[in-house]
């Protein structure tokens, strides 16, 4: 399925907001975690200032060395397509290698295509109100916005970056 041309187009609708937080914060590196093939995001984001955009995505062996952490870590259209299991190990990852902020899109509906052993290719179809405990275990929400009946994003800022050793705020 990774071999499709379509995949990793999601990012596109959301680049003019991603360009907005890079602008507002500043921010200098930005890695695209879940880019797909085509790496849209990257190509499509139009910040004032120069950038460097780190593209990882473990289905294109092109793109899935290691990432390093960055300033903004942006995963769009992704979250929904890991199976179930590893669910919380990706949203570590992401929030071990997000410097100062996240920007995340969940679709909650079923996808369009279905993956080879017949299941919906959106392996997690659950509501906003189901991811939200998970995503505010590991960062700070600023903005949670429904982007229609089944799509929402967050920016955030994450957590373990946020508190001292002993819990304090920073």
């Amino acid at each position: 399925m990774h071999e499709h041309t379509r995949y990793g187009v999601a990012s596109i609708k959301y680049a003019a907001l991603v360009t907005a937080v890079i602008d507002k914060l500043g921010i200098e590196h930005v890695l695209d975690y879940g880019c797909g093939k085509l790496m849209n995001l990257g190509k499509h984001i139009k910040p004032a200032h120069k950038i460097k955009y780190q593209a990882y995505d473990p289905c294109v062996p092109d793109l899935a060395g290691d990432p390093t952490p960055a300033q903004m870590v942006c995963c769009v259209d992704v979250l929904e397509h890991i199976e179930p299991d590893y669910l919380d190990n990706v949203l570590d990852h992401i929030a071990s290698l997000t410097e100062t902020v996240a920007f995340i899109t969940v679709h909650s509906g079923p996808a369009s295509k279905v993956l080879q052993d017949g299941r919906n290719a959106h392996l997690i179809q659950e509501p906003m109100e189901w991811w939200l405990p998970k995503l505010l275990k590991r960062f700070e929400l600023q903005t949670v916005q429904k982007t229609h009946d089944l799509a929402f994003h967050v920016i955030g800022f994450p957590r373990a970056r946020l508190e001292a050793a002993d819990g304090t705020k920073l």
